[in-house]
């Protein structure tokens, strides 16, 4: 046992330095990531904070840098794997150059979206990142008066409150359901979520209509079932509704993998062949859709990708380069469509 192990009260700085024999801006220094302390007294001051199991005052060290060493994060969801890998890849990233995640989730609810902007923005951050599916004006306020880089992710907004990383869903949903038609698909249903406006499941939404409609076609066919996100249940049990309302129905062209996924299970319970009656196309390309059976057609979208490429734009944003400072940066990423056992 360690000498310092009995120490009940919180070890400060001070402690450190008369434990270590040195001065506390000697320690100070010591624990810096570019020291200029000798590496024997380094080594020796590292090996005192580790016994004392000491532990930085990173808030008192962000009044002195202005550097709060953070960057919020906000997602919609925490049980989304698509997000989940979104913020491992950024956090791999951001952890390069000396930064964490301060995480929150939204819930899909651009109420609670405002409340944790205001709430991240108290603890200075040196960015913000969050998933776009609108935004309260409020919010837009907010982000505009930040004076710290702001990136969306997982969609082009037409009008970005600064910095993007993704892809428009109106343009990919629009691909999908154009090479649905060239397949011979004519009376194709899109199965989609109540109260979507603003979100992207509005804009692949907004993609297949206007596909349908270029090709000539009836873009009638909608259902609108639960609330963001859509859940496998939700596909399920849209499927009875769906097919009562329009029986031609071909084609189900779901918001989501996880829908389509409950879709397809739905239609095979009631006995319809798929893809010989009925297709089924998902968007996301999650597991699920990967290992169902038959397979299921979707967009496939990287999800680490988005997070790779918002780290080094953060990076790079916060080491004012002159590539930085040229104004907002979207970065688009590259979805593709994966025609598999679920269609014809």
């Amino acid at each position: 046992m360690s000498q310092f192990d009995k120490k009940s009260s919180a070890v400060t700085m001070r402690d450190v330095a008369r434990a270590a024999g040195v001065s506390r801006m000697t320690v100070s220094r010591a624990l810096k990531k570019d020291s200029p302390v000798s590496s024997a007294t380094r080594s020796h001051i590292l090996q005192v904070v580790r016994e004392m199991n000491y532990v930085p005052d990173q808030m008192a060290g962000s009044l002195t840098t202005k550097k709060s060493g953070f960057v919020a994060v906000l997602v919609p969801s925490l049980n989304n794997l698509h997000f989940g890998e979104t913020v491992q890849a950024l956090t791999q990233e951001l952890e390069a150059n000396g930064l964490q995640i301060l995480l929150g989730y939204t819930d899909y609810s651009i109420e609670r979206e405002e409340q944790l902007i205001e709430t991240m923005l108290r603890r200075r951050p040196e960015a913000i990142v969050l998933s776009y599916d609108g935004h309260t004006d409020r919010s837009l306020q907010l982000l505009n008066s930040a004076q710290v880089p702001v990136i969306e992710l997982w969609e082009r907004p037409e009008d970005p409150v600064a910095h993007t990383v993704g892809f428009s869903n109106s343009d990919a949903a629009a691909q999908m359901t154009s090479a649905l038609i060239d397949r011979g698909y004519r009376n194709i249903a899109f199965l989609g979520e109540e109260d979507d406006d603003w979100t992207r499941g509005a804009a692949r939404r907004a993609g297949f209509i206007a596909a349908m409609e270029q090709a000539g076609l009836s873009a009638h066919r909608l259902l609108m079932v639960g609330k963001p996100p859509l859940s496998i249940e939700d596909g399920a049990a849209a499927v009875p509704p769906l097919l009562a309302q329009y029986p031609d129905t071909d084609c189900i062209f779901c918001v989501s993998d996880l829908p389509a996924f409950g879709a397809l299970s739905a239609l095979s319970a009631s006995g319809h062949k798929v893809p010989g009656e009925i297709g089924v196309v998902g968007f996301g390309n999650f597991e699920v859709s990967r290992f169902a059976s038959p397979t299921i057609t979707t967009v496939v979208v990287d999800p680490k990708a988005i997070g790779s490429a918002t780290g080094k734009m953060i990076a790079e944003l916060l080491a004012n380069t002159p590539s930085s400072a040229t104004g907002t940066r979207q970065i688009s990423v590259d979805v593709d469509l994966n025609f598999r056992g679920s269609t014809k």
